[in-house]
């Protein structure tokens, strides 16, 4: 094979293949640019909900559309080469029917490229799962903290601590039975993440779980330092562009009040130089 060949993007039974493996790696990505970044780097990409509140300006991921969804997984596609791509089904769009769930989740795949999409819910949602999966849509599950569920849990709180972690393993089974070919776990406790990891038969993709997990996720604004309003504890920050960006366009705004900006090598003359 050539050096330069196209390198395959993973496929989810490639994913699923990787469970107790190395680390899965992947990243949110909602534009070309930022997936083209990451697309050498990462397993799988996931144009996320998350969309609504780092780039929106929205206070939750409630508000998030199906045209929202479409419109960022095609620009996330037009940068990936060898990542998957995994997008999310919003809030609404899953969660009437099955049979809503399949027609949106054709949909999204149909007119992005996605290769799988992800929906939240654990029990409640084992139905949808094995309904999409028998219909040839691959699914990545979503359980712990669920931010679509955000007012019934009563905020951004620990899942699965104390009472609660029966129902959360209990979660896990039900996706991985369902046909789920990974679980993201989402803010519970580092030994109901192992436990849950060593448990069921498919990978766990960890965002402030426990490094036991099958792989990692993090919202890269938050990971970059892009999105500031607040900082969750299992983030850590590569990076803090947006304070350099911050600085830069108090600079540039300087130049310009001081008419330092445009400068001479900025502008055009009236001839064209010689040649």
């Amino acid at each position: 094979m050539s050096a330069t060949a196209k390198k395959r993007s993973p496929m989810p039974d490639d994913i699923r293949a990787a469970k107790g493996g190395t680390p899965l790696v992947s990243l949110t990505a909602y534009t070309t640019p930022m997936a083209q970044m990451m697309d050498p780097h990462c397993d799988f990409v996931l144009v996320g909900d998350s969309v609504g509140m780092v780039l929106h300006g929205l206070p939750s991921t409630l508000g998030v559309t199906m045209e929202m969804m479409i419109l960022h997984g095609r620009a996330v596609a037009r940068g990936l080469r060898s990542a998957m791509m995994v997008i999310d089904m919003p809030f609404g769009s899953y969660e009437e029917s099955r049979k809503q769930a399949f027609r949106n989740a054709a949909r999204l795949m149909a007119e992005t490229g996605a290769g799988a999409v992800k929906l939240e819910g654990g029990v409640a949602m084992a139905d949808t799962i094995a309904f999409l999966v028998a219909r040839g849509i691959p699914v990545m599950a979503h359980i712990g903290l669920t931010p679509q569920s955000i007012n019934t849990l009563g905020g951004y709180k620990v899942q699965g601590r104390g009472d609660a972690r029966d129902a959360t393993l209990a979660d896990a089974d039900a996706v991985a039975q369902a046909g789920a070919f990974a679980v993201v776990l989402e803010k519970v406790p580092q030994t109901l993440a192992d436990e849950i990891t060593a448990r069921i038969p498919i990978p766990t993709i960890g965002i402030g779980a426990s490094a036991g997990c099958d792989g990692q996720i993090l919202v890269v604004d938050d990971m970059l330092g892009l999105f500031t309003a607040f900082k969750a504890k299992f983030v850590k920050r590569y990076a803090h562009l947006g304070d350099h960006a911050e600085a830069a366009i108090a600079a540039y705004a300087a130049d310009v009040r001081a008419r330092d900006f445009p400068a001479a090598e900025h502008v055009f003359a009236d001839k064209a130089p010689a040649k």
